[in-house]
Protein backbone atom coordinates (compact mmCIF):
# COMPACT_ATOMS: atom_id res chain seq x y z
CA UNK A 1 0.00 0.00 0.00
CA UNK A 2 1.67 3.16 -0.96
CA UNK A 3 1.97 6.18 1.77
CA UNK A 4 -0.68 8.73 1.81
CA UNK A 5 1.05 12.07 1.63
CA UNK A 6 -0.08 13.64 5.23
CA UNK A 7 0.32 17.39 3.63
CA UNK A 8 -2.24 16.39 0.57
CA UNK A 9 -6.06 17.45 1.24
CA UNK A 10 -8.91 16.08 -1.28
CA UNK A 11 -11.76 18.18 -1.63
CA UNK A 12 -14.64 16.48 -3.01
CA UNK A 13 -17.28 19.25 -3.42
CA UNK A 14 -19.37 20.14 -6.84
CA UNK A 15 -20.06 23.09 -5.68
CA UNK A 16 -17.67 25.06 -7.39
CA UNK A 17 -17.77 28.44 -5.31
CA UNK A 18 -17.26 26.38 -2.10
CA UNK A 19 -14.82 24.35 -3.41
CA UNK A 20 -12.82 27.16 -4.87
CA UNK A 21 -12.72 28.83 -1.41
CA UNK A 22 -12.20 25.75 0.72
CA UNK A 23 -8.90 24.96 -1.51
CA UNK A 24 -7.83 29.06 -1.45
CA UNK A 25 -7.78 29.03 2.39
CA UNK A 26 -6.07 25.66 2.48
CA UNK A 27 -3.48 26.30 -0.02
CA UNK A 28 -2.97 29.52 1.99
CA UNK A 29 -2.13 27.51 5.23
CA UNK A 30 0.19 25.53 2.80
CA UNK A 31 -1.32 22.44 1.89
CA UNK A 32 -1.18 20.66 -1.21
CA UNK A 33 -4.32 20.28 -2.34
CA UNK A 34 -6.47 18.58 -4.92
CA UNK A 35 -10.11 18.19 -6.19
CA UNK A 36 -12.96 16.45 -7.00
CA UNK A 37 -16.21 17.26 -8.14
CA UNK A 38 -18.21 14.22 -8.35
CA UNK A 39 -18.15 10.52 -6.44
CA UNK A 40 -16.10 8.83 -9.34
CA UNK A 41 -13.37 11.47 -9.64
CA UNK A 42 -13.12 11.24 -6.44
CA UNK A 43 -12.39 7.75 -6.20
CA UNK A 44 -9.76 8.27 -9.13
CA UNK A 45 -8.19 11.12 -7.42
CA UNK A 46 -7.66 9.53 -4.15
CA UNK A 47 -6.00 6.16 -5.65
CA UNK A 48 -3.73 8.42 -7.89
CA UNK A 49 -3.09 11.38 -5.41
CA UNK A 50 -2.49 9.30 -1.97
CA UNK A 51 -4.23 12.14 -0.32
CA UNK A 52 -3.53 12.26 4.08
CA UNK A 53 -7.09 13.80 4.57
CA UNK A 54 -10.44 14.10 2.58
CA UNK A 55 -12.87 16.32 2.56
CA UNK A 56 -15.95 14.03 1.29
CA UNK A 57 -19.17 16.29 0.49
CA UNK A 58 -22.21 14.08 0.94
CA UNK A 59 -24.54 14.97 -1.85
CA UNK A 60 -22.33 14.23 -5.10
CA UNK A 61 -23.07 13.47 -8.58
CA UNK A 62 -22.37 10.58 -10.59
CA UNK A 63 -22.09 8.48 -6.81
CA UNK A 64 -22.94 9.58 -3.17
CA UNK A 65 -20.20 10.74 -0.48
CA UNK A 66 -21.41 7.74 1.73
CA UNK A 67 -20.97 5.31 -1.65
CA UNK A 68 -17.33 6.98 -1.76
CA UNK A 69 -16.87 6.93 1.60
CA UNK A 70 -17.31 2.92 2.16
CA UNK A 71 -14.96 2.03 -1.00
CA UNK A 72 -12.52 4.16 0.24
CA UNK A 73 -12.21 2.45 3.21
CA UNK A 74 -12.21 -0.77 2.17
CA UNK A 75 -9.11 0.33 0.33
CA UNK A 76 -7.20 2.86 2.73
CA UNK A 77 -7.10 4.65 6.32
CA UNK A 78 -7.17 7.93 4.63
CA UNK A 79 -8.74 10.48 8.06
CA UNK A 80 -12.14 11.15 6.05
CA UNK A 81 -14.13 14.92 7.54
CA UNK A 82 -17.53 14.39 5.52
CA UNK A 83 -19.56 17.72 4.63
CA UNK A 84 -23.20 17.47 4.81
CA UNK A 85 -25.77 20.51 3.77
CA UNK A 86 -28.39 18.56 5.65
CA UNK A 87 -29.10 18.80 9.24
CA UNK A 88 -30.66 15.10 9.42
CA UNK A 89 -29.40 13.35 12.31
CA UNK A 90 -29.21 10.09 10.36
CA UNK A 91 -26.75 11.28 7.75
CA UNK A 92 -23.84 12.09 10.41
CA UNK A 93 -24.43 8.93 12.32
CA UNK A 94 -24.45 6.73 8.44
CA UNK A 95 -21.51 8.45 7.41
CA UNK A 96 -19.86 8.16 10.46
CA UNK A 97 -20.68 4.56 10.74
CA UNK A 98 -18.90 3.67 7.54
CA UNK A 99 -15.83 5.00 8.43
CA UNK A 100 -16.06 8.72 8.23
CA UNK A 101 -13.86 9.99 10.97
CA UNK A 102 -16.02 13.15 11.77
CA UNK A 103 -18.30 15.84 9.82
CA UNK A 104 -19.41 19.13 9.53
CA UNK A 105 -22.76 20.26 9.01
CA UNK A 106 -23.01 22.92 6.51
CA UNK A 107 -22.70 26.47 6.89
CA UNK A 108 -19.25 25.97 8.80
CA UNK A 109 -17.22 28.32 10.02
CA UNK A 110 -13.89 28.51 8.16
CA UNK A 111 -11.71 29.10 10.56
CA UNK A 112 -13.43 25.72 12.93
CA UNK A 113 -12.83 23.82 9.88
CA UNK A 114 -9.08 24.76 9.24
CA UNK A 115 -8.74 23.66 13.01
CA UNK A 116 -10.54 20.22 12.40
CA UNK A 117 -8.48 19.60 9.33
CA UNK A 118 -5.20 20.56 11.08
CA UNK A 119 -5.96 18.27 14.40
CA UNK A 120 -6.79 15.15 12.02
CA UNK A 121 -3.41 15.80 10.13
CA UNK A 122 -1.71 16.22 13.14
CA UNK A 123 -3.09 13.19 14.48
CA UNK A 124 -2.20 11.22 11.78
CA UNK A 125 1.44 12.06 11.31
CA UNK A 126 1.20 10.89 15.07
CA UNK A 127 2.37 7.18 15.91
CA UNK A 128 -1.52 6.18 17.18
CA UNK A 129 -0.66 4.14 20.00
CA UNK A 130 2.96 3.53 21.46
CA UNK A 131 3.32 -0.25 22.36
CA UNK A 132 3.23 -0.08 26.12
CA UNK A 133 4.05 -2.88 29.04
CA UNK A 134 1.84 -5.32 27.65
CA UNK A 135 3.85 -5.22 24.11
CA UNK A 136 2.24 -5.14 20.89
CA UNK A 137 -0.94 -6.38 21.79
CA UNK A 138 -3.82 -5.56 23.90
CA UNK A 139 -6.02 -7.84 25.14
CA UNK A 140 -10.23 -7.20 25.71
CA UNK A 141 -11.82 -10.76 27.07
CA UNK A 142 -12.07 -11.95 23.67
CA UNK A 143 -10.49 -9.21 22.02
CA UNK A 144 -6.99 -8.83 20.60
CA UNK A 145 -5.83 -5.62 19.24
CA UNK A 146 -2.23 -6.06 17.25
CA UNK A 147 -0.98 -2.90 17.07
CA UNK A 148 1.83 -3.08 14.57
CA UNK A 149 -0.81 -4.08 12.19
CA UNK A 150 -3.41 -1.99 13.52
CA UNK A 151 -5.92 -4.88 13.27
CA UNK A 152 -8.52 -6.45 15.53
CA UNK A 153 -9.65 -9.83 16.03
CA UNK A 154 -12.52 -11.21 18.55
CA UNK A 155 -11.86 -15.10 19.45
CA UNK A 156 -10.05 -15.18 16.77
CA UNK A 157 -12.21 -13.59 14.24
CA UNK A 158 -11.16 -10.48 12.41
CA UNK A 159 -12.71 -7.53 12.92
CA UNK A 160 -13.69 -5.18 10.26
CA UNK A 161 -13.38 -1.51 12.51
CA UNK A 162 -12.47 1.63 11.17
CA UNK A 163 -9.41 3.51 11.64
CA UNK A 164 -10.79 5.79 14.10
CA UNK A 165 -12.91 2.94 16.21
CA UNK A 166 -9.15 0.91 16.10
CA UNK A 167 -7.48 4.22 17.78
CA UNK A 168 -10.38 4.70 19.94
CA UNK A 169 -10.86 1.18 21.48
CA UNK A 170 -6.83 0.80 21.88
CA UNK A 171 -6.56 3.83 23.53
CA UNK A 172 -9.15 2.66 26.28
CA UNK A 173 -7.36 -0.40 26.43
CA UNK A 174 -4.17 1.59 27.29
CA UNK A 175 -6.32 3.21 29.79
CA UNK A 176 -8.33 0.41 31.07
CA UNK A 177 -10.29 0.74 34.19
CA UNK A 178 -9.92 5.02 33.72
CA UNK A 179 -12.94 6.84 32.32
CA UNK A 180 -12.83 9.57 30.19
CA UNK A 181 -15.27 12.28 29.36
CA UNK A 182 -16.03 13.22 25.44
CA UNK A 183 -14.17 15.87 25.28
CA UNK A 184 -10.98 14.14 26.54
CA UNK A 185 -11.27 11.08 24.25
CA UNK A 186 -12.07 14.02 21.22
CA UNK A 187 -8.73 15.43 22.19
CA UNK A 188 -6.78 12.38 22.95
CA UNK A 189 -8.23 9.74 19.94
CA UNK A 190 -8.70 12.91 17.38
CA UNK A 191 -6.25 15.08 18.48
CA UNK A 192 -9.04 18.14 18.80
CA UNK A 193 -8.15 20.70 20.93
CA UNK A 194 -11.15 22.92 20.81
CA UNK A 195 -15.05 22.00 21.53
CA UNK A 196 -16.22 19.36 19.08
CA UNK A 197 -19.03 17.84 18.51
CA UNK A 198 -19.25 15.11 21.20
CA UNK A 199 -21.93 12.86 18.88
CA UNK A 200 -19.30 11.60 17.03
CA UNK A 201 -17.44 9.72 20.28
CA UNK A 202 -21.17 8.51 21.05
CA UNK A 203 -21.25 6.93 17.74
CA UNK A 204 -17.76 5.69 17.37
CA UNK A 205 -18.60 4.29 20.97
CA UNK A 206 -22.04 2.51 20.10
CA UNK A 207 -20.46 0.97 16.71
CA UNK A 208 -17.88 -0.49 18.73
CA UNK A 209 -20.03 -2.02 20.94
CA UNK A 210 -21.84 -3.84 18.36
CA UNK A 211 -18.57 -5.65 16.93
CA UNK A 212 -16.76 -6.49 20.23
CA UNK A 213 -19.43 -7.00 22.86
CA UNK A 214 -21.38 -10.22 23.34
CA UNK A 215 -24.51 -8.36 23.98
CA UNK A 216 -24.74 -4.47 23.06
CA UNK A 217 -27.12 -3.84 25.08
CA UNK A 218 -25.56 -4.96 28.26
CA UNK A 219 -22.09 -3.71 27.90
CA UNK A 220 -19.16 -5.97 29.68
CA UNK A 221 -16.27 -4.25 28.20
CA UNK A 222 -17.47 -0.67 27.06
CA UNK A 223 -18.60 0.81 29.93
CA UNK A 224 -21.00 4.12 30.07
CA UNK A 225 -20.02 5.96 33.61
CA UNK A 226 -22.75 8.51 34.22
CA UNK A 227 -22.10 11.99 34.58
CA UNK A 228 -18.42 11.34 33.16
CA UNK A 229 -18.46 9.29 29.98
CA UNK A 230 -16.71 6.08 28.96
CA UNK A 231 -14.12 3.43 30.38
CA UNK A 232 -13.11 0.54 29.06
CA UNK A 233 -12.98 -2.94 31.67
CA UNK A 234 -11.83 -6.09 31.22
Amino acid sequence: MAIANTDKILIVEDDRNLLDTLKYNLDKDGYEVVTAIDGAEALEVARREKPGLILLDIMLPKMSGFEVCRILRKEMTVPILMLTAKADETDKIVGLEIGADDYMTKPFSLRELLARVRAMLRRAKMVEVQPGPEGPSLKIGDVELDIARHQASKGGTKLELTPKEFDLLAFLARNRGFAFSRAQLLEKVWGYDFAGDTRTVDVHIRWLRQKIETDPDKPRHLITVRGTGYKLEG
